[in-house]
């Protein structure tokens, strides 16, 4: 079977009619075969793009007019690259940052890989700001208070329960806690 050059164009609602058109004719133009095309949230299950990933063989290519029409982050991104490379099958994104991504180039591959170092470097270091401020805010009890137990503050409500004869499971389906909990609070 020869390798497809399969197309995927989204928008988020079906108001965005013109965008649509405006990707299909620019995937169509790139020699998309077929184009699967539908209106969904890149967050939402998106049924058309499940089923053009299925259909997907070795050798074919996925074209995307732009990032963002294919993952809502780079993250996500990664992930279907990820995949798609375990398929043997190629991304090409038509507009990547004003040129055109293709990961069966070298250099399309290294820029992808380029991207998703940068991005995680990004997300590294706003997990240690994240890390920083957080201690911070330990230090002050007022700000970060800790979590409070829930079900040590049910203990009386649970020494009640049990004293009226009320199995363990149905004390902590009563209170919304764990039985392990109702456990601990007899207990303590």
């Amino acid at each position: 079977m020869t390798a497809m050059n399969f197309g995927y164009a989204r928008t988020s609602t079906a108001d965005q009619t013109a965008g649509l058109d405006a990707q299909i004719a620019a995937l169509e133009a790139a020699g998309c075969k077929r184009v699967y095309r539908e209106h969904a949230s890149a967050v939402g299950k998106r049924e058309q793009f499940d089923r053009l990933v299925e259909r997907l063989e070795e050798g074919d290519t996925l074209t995307v007019t732009k990032m963002d029409r294919l993952a809502r982050n780079v993250r996500q991104l990664l992930a279907i690259v990820e995949e798609l490379e375990g398929r043997r099958v190629a991304l090409r994104i038509l507009d990547f940052n004003g040129g055109v991504l293709d990961t069966k180039t070298p250099t399309g591959k290294l820029m992808l890989q380029m991207f998703g170092a940068f991005a995680e470097f990004e997300r590294s270091v706003m997990l240690e700001r994240q890390r920083i401020g957080i201690d911070a805010a330990k230090g002050d009890k007022a700000k970060y208070p800790g979590r409070q137990p829930t079900a040590m503050r049910q203990r009386d409500r649970v020494r009640e329960l049990d004293n009226q004869g009320m199995s363990r499971a149905n004390i902590a389906a009563t209170l919304k806690i764990s039985e392990r909990s109702v456990y601990r609070a007899l207990a303590g």
